[in-house]
Parts: structure tokens; C-alpha cells; sequence
């Protein structure tokens, strides 16, 4: 049975938005992988709670049907979320509610015409930096390809597709069938041309009239900036090809993002720890402080307090839909000293502390 959300970030069900990210900030900190204290699972676990109690949209549906919403929503898939569209190359790809075009069945009477290629699902792995700023990222993907040799209809060259003589060219057969309440006449597809109506007059000997064959395909996908984990992108007509030349199926793109041991992302946050000692939390300096961009200088107050938190505008993860960047959030953690030296416990003393 899987756990309560609230009860892994330690809050309880009315908090408010900025417990569950303070909840979240901690555990994330003291779970993070790279950590002494680490834990991959624990860290993953807080993750997916906070991915949903951190959204307004998702933690009403969570409070309302509890942890099958997400079941009810994705159809096994998860994380993804609608957004515009992106285009590269030729390459149809968009955002949106994918899941009910996925495996959505069609319908009506008469000839069906060609089936739909199948969807395809993969993984793409993204460094955390190519999340943030967005990449272009080659895909290989073994699948059926459109046969070369007939162009995907499956008729020898010099041949071409007729009407199906078991069907007379409905891609349906009728039956009747008897009952104690009398005749019924149903329809089936045919099972001949599989509902297409047609087959080839010549099957093509490379596909054997199945219009299909086993093939690979390399391309580039641009990955837009700002995506997170598990959200899915979908590549238009880059999934199996259809048999008989009907419409290629869609490729659905998983994204599985690596950790980065100085960062933790909150939606287009970035957070990191900052330790310094005792004199310059009290006196006050420059540090230098690693973010997305690279080396920046932060500085230091006098007066500093453990747990102080320093926000560096603009200098997260670029919005997905729309202009602008997160913050930099830093976490100040004070390091006190196990041993002293006479020199600084002399000093310290005459601090009167």
C-alpha cells in the first residue's frame, strides 16, 4: 500500500505551501544521495510527494482520490503534464493530455481503411544542466519501418491494392447468428484484410503485403528548456509504422533526469548549501557560490545566521512556457569547529560568548 504524501513530508494534510516546501527543502537536504546522510530511495520518495502536494492542481485531485489519481490520470505513464508545442527538422513533437490519444480506438461502420502504427515509450536521459537549458538529443529507436520495396502498401511493384473478395471491399463481414429470441445479423472485421478493404493484387516479397519490416531510425529531438522529470514529450509519427500505409504511430519520451550532487530543483528553483565558518558568519565577507551559470560571488552579511537563506534572482531553470528564470535559493549551513587551536579559544573568550 502506498504511503501518505503528507505523512513522508512530515506535514499534516492543511498545511500550507510554504510548510510543504520547507518540509520538503530539509528532507531533500538530509536525504540527498550524495550526502553522508543519503538515501536514493528516501530522497526519490520525498521527491514524487512533493511533486504533487507542491502543485495546487495535483494535491486537490491527491486530497480527493488519494494516491490512485495519479493511476486515474497518466494510464501507467506518469508525471506527464500538458504544454505547447515544439517543432525541429520536420519533427512534429508537442506537450498535452497524451494519454487519451494513445491508445483511443476508433469506431463507425463501413470500411475501416488502414490501422494506426502502435505508440512507442522510452526513456530519455537528460544531465541535469540539459534539463534546465534544453538540448538537442540524438534517439535511436528500433521499430517497423515502412517497407522500401512497396512504399508501404504491400503490393509488388507493378501490382497494386483491389478490393478484398471475402469483404467485396466493406472490411466487414456479417453474420447471422440464431437465438431463442430469433435472427441477429452482426458485423465483424474481416478477417482476410483486416478491416482495410483492400489487399494487394501481388503481395511484395520483401514485406510479404504486410507493408511493414524491422528496421532502425536515428534522428535528432530538440528537448525544450526548463522540463523536469517525468514529464513526457511526444515526437509525432516516429512510433511503429502502420501496415498496408496507414498512419505511423507517435513516439512517447519519458524524461529521466540525473541528479547534480550541488543542486536540488524545486519546479524552476534551484537550491544548494553554503557552509561557513563562525568569524564569517559573524564579520561578514564574500564566498563564492557555484549556480547554473557557473561561479558567482555572494555576499555575506555581517551578523549571518545558521539556516539563513540567500535568493540569487534569475539564476534557476528557465521557464517552459514562458520567458524568465527561477532563483537560486542558498542555504546556509555555520560550521562549528570540533577542535581549537589556543590562539582561538583565546579569541573566542574574549568574544565573552
Amino acid at each position: 500500500m502506498a504511503r501518505d504524501y503528507y505523512e513522508i513530508l512530515g506535514v499534516q494534510k492543511g498545511a500550507s505551501d510554504d510548510d510543504i516546501k520547507k518540509a520538503f527543502r530539509k528532507l531533500a537536504h538530509q536525504y540527498h544521495p550524495d550526502k553522508p546522510t543519503g538515501d536514493a530511495e528516501k530522497f526519490k520518495e520525498i521527491n514524487n510527494a512533493y511533486q504533487v502536494l507542491g502543485d495546487a492542481d495535483k494535491r486537490g485531485k491527491y486530497d480527493q482520490y488519494g494516491p490512485q489519481f495519479e493511476q486515474m490520470n497518466q494510464g501507467g505513464f506518469g508525471g506527464g503534464q500538458g504544454f505547447g508545442g515544439f517543432g525541429q527538422g520536420g519533427v512534429n513533437m508537442d506537450f498535452g493530455d497524451i494519454f487519451g490519444e494513445m491508445f483511443g480506438g476508433g469506431g463507425g461502420r463501413g470500411r475501416r481503411g488502414p490501422e494506426s502504427g502502435s505508440n512507442i515509450q522510452m526513456d530519455m536521459h537528460l544531465g541535469f544542466s540539459e534539463a534546465a537549458f534544453g538540448a538537442d538529443k540524438d534517439v535511436r529507436v528500433h521499430r517497423h519501418i515502412t517497407c522500401d520495396d512497396c512504399g508501404g502498401n504491400g503490393a509488388e511493384k507493378g501490382s497494386k491494392r483491389i478490393d478484398c473478395m471475402q469483404c467485396s471491399g466493406t472490411g466487414q463481414v456479417r453474420r447471422i447468428q440464431q437465438t431463442i429470441l430469433g435472427s441477429f445479423a452482426t458485423a465483424a472485421v474481416c478477417p482476410r484484410c483486416e478491416g482495410a478493404g483492400t489487399v494487394p493484387e501481388k503481395p511484395c516479397k520483401k514485406c510479404h503485403g504486410e507493408g511493414v519490416t524491422k528496421g532502425e531510425r536515428s534522428f535528432s529531438v530538440k528537448i525544450p528548456a526548463g522540463i523536469n522529470e517525468g514529464e513526457v514529450l511526444r515526437v509525432g509519427g516516429e512510433g511503429e509504422a502502420a501496415p498496408h500505409g496507414g498512419r505511423s504511430g507517435d513516439l512517447y519520451l519519458a524524461m529521466r533526469i540525473k541528479r547534480d550532487p550541488r543542486f536540488v530543483r524545486e519546479g524552476f528553483d534551484v537550491n544548494s548549501e553554503l557552509e561557513i565558518g563562525i568569524a564569517r558568519a559573524a564579520l561578514g565577507g564574500t564566498e563564492t557560490v557555484e549556480t547554473l551559470d557557473g561561479p558567482v560571488e555572494l555576499t555575506i552579511p555581517p551578523g549571518t545566521q545558521p539556516d539563513a537563506v540567500f535568493r540569487l534572482k534569475a539564476r534557476g531553470v528557465p521557464h517552459l512556457k514562458r520567458s524568465g528564470r527561477g532563483d537560486h535559493l542558498v542555504h546556509i549551513t555555520v560550521v562549528i569547529p570540533k577542535k581549537l587551536t589556543k590562539e582561538q579559544r583565546k579569541a573566542l573568550e574574549s568574544w565573552n560568548i
